[in-house]
């Protein structure tokens, strides 16, 4: 699998692998072995870059990937993220330095490692100066615990200010064609900027593997049932969108999946999503997408189309929503 380089010169593979899904967010947890397979398998496959956080299942989504990248470490980055309460969403934001100290070094000792390739800002906590942040930051990497750092769907007024006090490797955000936003302003300073760009949830939550429609059922403990683009309703009146897809995979005989992925790594090149998944054959249908050439034709008839399409919904319930662009 072809490289790409984020910021301060970190080299990734094109394709990511975010591993939140493996333990926490999507249903119930996939059992631990069965977890270790998928992710040796995403390795062999050509992935060197993966995506846990302190507060996937805290801390046992980075226990079960220190286990499975155990073998060869040396080959992988790992970015993890700090910034909540406990490590629990629920509980609210919590960046205060010695918070993140702590958080680092249970991270080092889940992922069975001595230094974190990436740590991120999980959620931009405002009752900490982001200034105080990066300094903390700074104090792990000059102690060799952590090599780089990033944010996590903050705002630029905030990547300025981090960026300007410790320099930035990467951004995370959703980004896909289900969500284009990024583009608005995000995306134009990172450019600027040379920071990396991760989009996660780069198949729209999975509504852009077609395999979702308005009469698909979630189970109880799945956090798309409160994203309000992905109610029944909203996912009829924005079938528009995978049918547009579809067509696409029809043309060039691949996947709507496929289709979706080639059309975000063509659009820049520091970019790296990291589509997660729980099964084999899905991983292996990601890492297909790297083979699909969407030539400038494509690209803009995409793009005409995607301009005509409205799409219905927020990205986040009001809860969370509070929590991003700061």
């Amino acid at each position: 699998m072809k490289k790409r380089i984020l910021g301060q010169g970190l080299e990734v593979s094109e394709l990511g692998l975010g591993c939140m899904g493996l333990t926490y967010g999507y249903g119930p947890a996939t059992e631990e072995k069965q977890a270790i397979v998928l992710l040796q398998k995403a390795y062999e496959l050509g992935i060197t870059f993966f995506d846990t956080a302190e507060a996937y299942s805290q801390g046992y989504n980075e226990e079960v990937l220190g286990k499975a990248l155990k073998p060869f470490r040396d080959k992988v980055v790992i970015a993890t993220k700090f910034g909540f309460k406990n490590g629990d969403a629920g509980q609210g934001l919590d960046s205060r330095p010695e918070r993140i100290r702590q958080v680092a070094e249970n991270s080092l000792k889940n992922l069975q490692t001595d230094y974190l390739d990436l740590f991120y800002q999980h959620r931009v906590d405002p009752k900490v100066p982001i200034e105080d942040v990066a300094g903390t930051v700074r104090d792990l990497m000059n102690e060799g615990k952590v090599k780089h750092w990033g944010l996590s769907e903050a705002g630029t007024a905030t990547i300025r200010k981090a960026h300007g006090t410790l320099p930035l490797t990467a951004l995370q955000s959703e980004y896909s064609m289900f969500f284009r936003e990024p583009e608005n302003e995000i995306i134009p300073t990172l450019e600027e900027l040379g920071i990396g760009f991760v989009p996660f949830s780069p198949l729209g939550k999975g509504f852009l593997t077609g395999a979702i429609d308005e009469n698909t059922q979630f189970s109880k403990d799945d956090f798309r049932n409160i994203v309000p683009k992905l109610s029944a309703e909203n996912r009829k009146a924005n079938q528009a969108l995978v049918d547009l897809v579809k067509e696409i995979a029809l043309e060039k005989e691949t996947t709507p999946a496929q289709v979706a992925l080639a059309w975000l790594l063509a659009q820049k090149s520091f970019t790296a999503p990291i589509p997660g998944t729980t099964k084999i054959h899905r991983l292996e249908e990601n890492v297909g997408s790297i083979n699909v050439q969407l030539d400038k034709n494509d690209l803009s008839t995409i793009k005409s189309a995607l301009e005509n399409i409205q799409i219905i919904g927020a990205w986040y319930p009001e809860s969370l929503l509070s929590r991003t662009g700061k």
